[in-house]
């Protein structure tokens, strides 16, 4: 198991005449078997969970989480959890990418903010390894306390906070300068929920590195 301080996120880009989008889901380990489980939801301290994901487009992914506590932590690809990041299209994968693999959540309350980034490139263009540069830690941003929806808590009693969630990068939000070397852009996304899962899309083509979040919130 590989414990981490919160989780991640996924990024998708599309084609005006044939939009590219990936499907994600969010689950979590529920004794022996696994529940899906609403973007936003709250996370407890040693809650187990994975995401399921299908894109419709070949490329490259790379995953990166900033804690609540300011440090970066190269997600994916990584040795102990996977090393093959090519996605083909129509093809589901998991992230973590081993056998039975959970990520773990721990650290501090608050919002981990797990960035995206799909290319359809390899970011260092063959040379070995093939790995983002991960930036300085930065300063911690002043910690936002879990809330959870109380329309949805007392229809259902899941405690779902709508600021988390896949989300377009803020405007002014500091970025991870470069990734391997490539500038990281941020896109006009669209979202769509279906049930408990989210379709991501560009309206653009993809023309290099694209970059989005996914806030996991945890108590």
């Amino acid at each position: 198991m590989t414990r981490l301080p919160v989780l991640l996120l996924f990024l998708p880009l599309a084609c005006a005449e044939n939009p590219q989008r990936m499907e994600i889901v969010l689950e979590k380990k529920v004794g022996a078997k696994m529940a899906v489980m609403d973007p936003g939801h709250v996370f407890e301290q040693s809650d187990l969970v994975r995401f399921r994901f299908k894109p419709n487009f070949d490329g490259y992914l790379y995953v990166m989480n900033r804690g609540t506590g300011g440090s970066f932590t190269l997600l994916f690809p990584r040795a102990d959890i996977g090393t093959e990041n090519r996605i083909q299209s129509g093809k589901e994968y998991l992230l973590p990418a081993t056998e039975g693999g959970w990520f773990g959540i721990a650290g501090p309350a608050g919002h981990d903010v797990v960035y995206w980034l799909v290319s359809p490139a390899k970011l260092n263009d063959g040379a070995a390894p093939d790995m983002p540069v991960l930036p300085p830690p930065g300063d911690a941003a002043e910690p936002m306390t879990p809330r959870c929806n109380d329309a949805i808590f007392r229809a259902r009693g899941d405690c779902v906070d709508p600021s988390a969630g896949p989300k377009a990068v803020g405007k002014g939000e500091a970025l991870p300068e470069t990734l391997g070397g490539v500038p990281a852009a941020s896109r006009d996304l669209y979202f769509m929920q279906r049930e408990k899962a989210t379709v991501v899309g560009s309206p653009i083509p993809l023309a290099g590195p694209v970059v989005y979040e996914f806030r996991v919130a945890h108590k």
